[in-house]
C-alpha cells in the first residue's frame, strides 16, 4: 500500500475481479513505472508487489498532488472510464484521463462518447488504433524479462514435471471458444498419436459459463484415449515456469485484444504458433521464431504445429530467435518509457480534452498525430518517440 498519497502522480485502475489481459498489463507495468514515477494501482486482484492505493483513499483524489497540477487517471475498461468521467467532470477532481485501447472492433456508441472525453488515448497496436475515432498514440505492450526468462535450472526442465514424453506443447489462457482451446485440442487429437515424445499441457481458468465447453473437450480427449497426454492443469500459480518447460507454445485465439501470452513464451525462449488474431502478426516472423495461421482455421493450425513435432531441434532454434526478437522489440521498460512520454505531454502542455470540436482542437494546437512504420510492424506516432 502507498503511505503518502499526496505524492502520487498517476492512478492506474483495475476494476475487474477476474484475471484478464488488462489485469496482467497493470500487474506487470505498474512496478516498472514505479521505478521513475509516483504511481499507485486502484482495484482488485492486485498482488503485493504492485504499488497500490486503498479504496478509502479515493476522497484524496479531490486534492492536487504535491508536485503536479493534476493527477493522471489511467484506465483500461469502460467501467473505469465511467468512474474517471464522474470524478473529473461531475465531482471536479483535479484529474486528467487516459484510456488504453486494445480492442479490435468498432466501439459501441457509449464507448465512443467516452473516448472523446479522454485527455489522451493509447492504442496497443495500429490495428486497434484503426477502430478509434479520436487521436491516439501507439504503445505496444512489453514483457517483464525478470519474470519471463529462459530456463535456468532443473526445475525449468520439462522432465522435472514427471509427466509423460520428452517435449511439451502448451496452450494457456482462459478455457473458452474465443481463445480457441477447442482448436488446440483438435490438433492434439490428430497429431499426438503419431508423435509419442510429445505431451500437450493446457493451463488457465474455466469460468462457470464455460464448464460445459471444458467437459466437451475432455470427453473428446477421453474418446481419443489421450487423457494421459492432453492434460488440463487449471489456473496455475506461476505460469512463467511452464513457459520455460514448453518446447512449443500455441496461441490459437479466434479473437484477441493485444495478446500477451506469445510474448511471455518468447521471452522464455519458446517457439510459438499463433493465429492472426489481435497483435499476434506483429510478433511472428514465420520460419524464424514461429508460425502464424488464419484465426479459426483448424487444419492450418494442425499443419503449422506438425513440423515442430517432427523436428524438435527446429523448435529450439526458433525459440532462441524468439528470445532475441522479443528483447529487441517488446521490453516492459520501453512500454513504460513511451507511456511516460504521454503523461509528460499532458503535464507540460496542458492538452485540452479530445471532446473539443475540431475548431477547438486546432485552436488548442491539437491535431491528428502523424505516424511512421517501425521495425516491429507497428506504426508509431511522433509523440511516442
Amino acid at each position: 500500500m502507498t503511505d503518502d498519497f499526496s505524492e502520487i502522480e498517476v492512478v492506474a485502475t483495475n476494476f475487474n475481479w477476474r484475471q484478464s489481459g488488462g489485469t496482467t498489463a497493470v500487474v506487470q507495468l505498474v512496478p516498472e513505472q514505479a521505478k521513475t514515477l509516483k504511481i499507485a494501482a486502484l482495484g482488485f486482484d492486485l498482488p503485493e508487489r504492485v504499488p497500490r492505493m486503498r479504496w478509502r483513499d479515493v476522497p484524496k483524489l479531490f486534492r492536487r498532488p504535491a508536485n503536479r497540477p493534476f493527477r493522471i487517471y489511467h484506465c483500461r475498461r469502460n467501467n473505469e472510464m465511467i468512474a474517471g468521467l464522474l470524478l473529473r467532470y461531475v465531482l471536479r477532481a483535479p484529474l486528467r484521463l487516459i484510456f488504453n485501447s486494445a480492442g479490435q472492433r468498432r466501439h459501441k456508441p457509449l464507448t465512443r462518447w467516452m473516448l472523446k472525453r479522454m485527455d489522451a488515448v493509447i492504442a496497443t497496436s495500429e490495428r486497434s488504433g484503426s477502430f478509434l475515432d479520436v487521436p491516439y498514440t501507439v504503445v505496444p505492450h512489453g514483457t517483464d524479462f525478470d519474470h519471463f526468462h529462459p530456463p535456468r535450472g532443473h526445475e525449468d526442465d520439462y522432465a522435472a514435471t514427471g509427466l509423460p514424453g520428452k517435449y511439451a506443447v502448451g496452450c494457456t489462457g482462459r478455457i473458452r471458444h474465443q481463445k480457441g482451446t477447442d482448436l488446440f485440442v483438435d490438433a492434439m487429437v490428430q497429431l499426438l498419436p503419431n508423435y509419442p515424445d510429445w505431451t500437450a499441457i493446457i493451463t488457465g481458468r474455466t469460468t462457470s459459463d464455460n464448464l460445459a465447453f471444458e467437459r466437451e473437450l475432455k470427453s473428446k480427449i477421453s474418446a481419443a484415449g489421450l487423457t494421459q497426454r492432453i492434460i488440463f492443469l487449471g489456473d496455475v500459480d506461476d505460469i512463467s515456469v511452464w513457459y520455460r518447460r514448453f518446447t512449443l507454445f500455441v496461441a490459437p485465439s479466434r479473437q484477441e485484444g493485444f495478446g500477451l501470452t506469445p510474448l511471455e513464451a518468447m521471452a522464455s525462449q519458446t517457439a510459438v504458433v499463433t493465429s492472426d488474431a489481435g497483435s499476434f502478426p506483429s510478433m511472428i516472423q514465420p520460419g524464424v521464431n514461429g508460425a502464424i495461421v488464419p484465426a479459426g482455421d483448424a487444419e492450418a493450425l494442425t499443419a503449422a504445429i506438425e513440423p515442430y513435432f517432427r523436428e524438435p531441434d527446429m523448435a529450439k532454434e526458433h525459440g532462441r530467435a524468439a528470445l532475441e526478437f522479443v528483447h529487441a522489440n517488446f521490453s516492459l521498460a520501453a512500454e513504460a518509457r513511451r507511456i511516460r512520454s504521454v503523461y509528460d505531454r499532458l503535464w507540460t502542455e496542458g492538452q485540452s480534452p479530445l471532446g473539443l470540436t475540431e475548431k477547438g482542437r486546432q485552436n488548442a494546437g491539437e491535431t491528428e498525430p502523424a505516424s511512421y512504420p517501425d521495425r516491429t510492424g507497428y506504426r508509431r506516432n511522433h509523440a511516442q518517440a
